[in-house]
């Protein structure tokens, strides 16, 4: 200090020998005086960012945060720790100007930062839904399903709120664009609910419009076989379904070869087979957290666990978890697999 007389070196060098000494607040001292210098201020503003994560005051070292993003928006560091503090207090619409101003910056590609903005968008849906502000929601919901049609959760909530507003075209070609790019049982589901009261032949037609769409697919055909299944065309269903049972034995496949041998008229003890081996499948496809393998019940914006944000993807589990898929395209198939009372000892599938 004495020999150089260059204050914005020696006070930082100072604050972070401090910190490394556990002196905060000596450290605070030396990063307060930081701010009194142009050059310096971001580090300062940094520096004590940093000490109130550390003291766990995270709505200070929030607005620290937006500060050093203010004086220095294109360093990468201050865009993230700023975002995941914006993504953690659930401030969605702070989250996505940071979003934005990363992909402005070259820190994310463009094609990311949709899909990003839409989570947020998506996020602030569901938060203005459980405050009552329904058309507000809507409006998130449809600017989230339009930054990025393909995420399944956002078409499902366009697709619903499109569907109690009584615009059931609208709700359909949601559903439709989103299958087209990432087939999904909930997405089936939400397809189903636009016509509540339809016979199995009239639900079979209508459907057509996402089963001729990614035909080769695993959700597809499973729901193909489903539709044959409610449509009592068992013979159909089994073509639907093909070899899944051999080559993707999952406890709905498994399961859809049981309501099938049920509804040709097979015994108990065959159907009582199949059951036995669904119960002890694979459950097929989950969200799961690509940064942690965490299993989740239902999708989120951020993993529950490691607290990764848009990290979830639906994809088959290990064989040894237990957490199951809630989410059933079509209930027909629990009635279909009625069984006698002689095999009331049978646990129904999962």
């Amino acid at each position: 200090e004495k020999l150089l007389g260059r204050p914005e070196l020696t006070n930082l060098v100072n604050a972070q020998a401090a910190e490394m000494t556990g002196d905060t607040k000596k450290a605070l001292k030396y990063y307060k005086s930081l701010l009194e210098d142009d050059r310096t201020r971001f580090v300062g503003v940094r520096g004590l960012m940093k000490q109130k994560l550390a003291e766990g005051d995270t709505t200070t070292a929030m607005r620290l945060a937006e500060k050093a993003f203010a004086l220095h928006p294109s360093h990468e560091d201050t865009q993230n720790l700023l975002f995941e503090m914006q993504s953690d207090a659930s401030d969605w619409a702070g989250a996505r100007e940071t979003i934005i101003t990363k992909v402005h910056k070259g820190s994310l590609p463009k094609d990311v930062g949709r899909r990003r903005e839409a989570i947020l968008a998506l996020a602030d849906a569901k938060d203005k839904l459980e405050a009552d502000e329904i058309e507000a929601a809507k409006a998130a919901t449809l600017n989230a399903n339009k930054l990025a049609p393909t995420l399944v959760p956002a078409a499902v909530l366009a697709a619903e709120l499109q569907t109690l507003s009584g615009n059931k075209s609208s709700a359909a070609k949601v559903i439709k664009k989103a299958w087209a790019g990432n087939p999904h049982p909930d997405l089936a589901a939400a397809f189903a609910e636009i016509e509540e009261n339809e016979t199995a032949a009239q639900r079979l037609k209508r459907f057509n419009a996402l089963t001729r769409v990614n035909a080769d697919n695993t959700e597809t055909k499973l729901l193909k076989a489903e539709l044959a299944l409610a449509d009592e065309d068992f013979p159909a269903a089994r073509r639907a379904l093909g070899d899944l049972h051999e080559t993707d034995p999952t406890a709905r496949s498994l399961s859809i070869m049981a309501a099938i041998h049920r509804g040709e008229g097979a015994g108990d003890e065959v159907v009582r087979g199949w059951l036995n081996k669904a119960l002890t499948a694979s459950r097929g496809p989950q969200w799961i957290c690509a940064s942690c393998n965490k299993i989740h019940g239902a999708w989120t914006p951020k993993c529950d666990n490691c607290k990764a944000f848009d990290s979830m993807e639906w994809k088959a589990p290990p064989a040894s978890d237990t957490v199951t898929q809630t989410t059933r395209v079509l209930p027909f198939v629990d009635s279909v697999l009625t069984v006698s009372d002689s095999s009331a000892d049978v646990e129904e599938p999962v």
